[in-house]
């Protein structure tokens, strides 16, 4: 294993690599799956050079995701011990191929079984729900995922796109290890009240997308490579309208890349890790080179100074068009009703 620093995620017992590797994009919503083999070496990769907490879902694919891990960490000699391997559940597809959130407590079950099934392991280090099933109290589906723990089947449990008030809730059925959100130098809005609230309580915080969905790897060229499939496509801030002074953005941030003598992506995704001791991104790749940028950004050390520069150059007002459609699921719409409302 390589020299990427371990860090604590949350005060729950769980180390991980202070980078993590979100594989969403080598199965899912980011166009074709990419080949097994290449993303089995992508990944056997990541682990030799120390990136060992490895992110994915049971929606991923739906489900190739976890077996392709599975399979990975199988082909690369048993390593299973030395990764911090987390999946998801809560979002399932109906029978019109709609998706649905679910955390009913045989759901989750079910779920965890057949994750646990994918990924060929006996245990899952970090469980998280997906989206908060706003239709039962989140105390219902933390019972069970506390009962799944105390079965020894997860270790430590998080949470994804939740409130303050919704994290509050769960961390008093069973402690949250970690809370999944979106954050990068252009997706702020969790500073607020989220990230406070986990700090408070002792909860670790995973940043997914902390390069802006690629956005700030390539600027707007980025929206001219994407594939047919690709749900970035529909995102608000890809559209025409909002990209051009998005693009500006993109701009700013590569002149003072250059003049740190970094890349554009190494500088967003080190204003990351400046964010705080407790704050694992986890960038996700489909190329070894973006994997090995990626970990060149621990590296960037970053002053005061241009921290304020870069924050103020993708503040909220000059930032265009919203991170998802008005439709999606995020920790805006993920207070549930209160648990004396609840009749099993």
């Amino acid at each position: 294993m390589g020299a990427v620093r371990r860090m604590k995620l949350g005060s729950q017992g769980l180390e991980v690599s202070a980078q993590g590797l979100g594989c969403m994009g080598m199965s899912a919503f980011y166009g074709p799956p990419k080949p097994d083999a290449d993303m089995i070496a992508l990944i056997h990769h990541a682990l030799n050079s120390g990136v060992t907490f490895l992110d994915t879902s049971d929606i991923y694919g739906p489900h190739t995701n976890e077996i392709l891990l599975g399979k990975a960490l199988k082909e690369n000699g048993g390593v299973r011990n030395k990764v911090e391997l987390a999946t998801k559940f809560g979002i399932r597809r109906i029978d019109d191929g709609n998706l649905e959130v679910c955390g009913d407590p045989a759901y989750v079950r079910a779920a965890c079984e057949a994750s646990l099934k994918r990924l060929d392991t006996d245990c899952i280090d970090l469980y998280y729900q997906h989206r908060i099933d706003t239709r039962l109290p989140i105390e219902v589906t933390m019972g069970e995922l506390k009962k799944l723990v105390e079965e020894g089947k997860i270790k430590y449990i998080g949470l994804s796109e939740a409130s303050a008030s919704t994290i509050r809730r769960a961390h008093a059925v069973h402690p949250i290890t970690a809370v999944q959100l979106e954050w990068s130098l252009w997706t702020r809005d969790v500073e607020e009240e989220i990230v406070p609230t986990c700090r408070e309580l002792g909860i670790g915080i995973v940043a997914y997308s902390p390069l802006g969905r690629g956005f700030f790897s390539l600027g707007s060229k980025l929206v001219e490579s994407l594939e047919e499939g690709d749900f970035r496509k529909y995102l608000p801030r890809f559209q025409p309208e909002n990209l051009k002074q998005n693009q500006t953005i993109f701009e700013r941030v590569n002149e003072i890349a250059a003049r740190k003598g970094c890349t554009a992506s190494q500088l967003a995704l080190a204003w990351v890790h400046h964010q705080g001791p407790d704050v694992c991104p986890i960038p996700g790749t489909t190329k070894i080179e973006n994997l090995e940028s990626n970990i060149g950004a621990l590296s960037v050390c970053l002053t005061a100074e241009e921290i304020a520069e870069l924050e103020a150059l993708a503040s909220a007002d000059v930032v265009k068009g919203d991170r998802y459609s008005s439709s999606s699921r995020t920790w805006k719409t993920s207070e549930t009703p209160p648990l004396s409302s609840w009749k099993a």
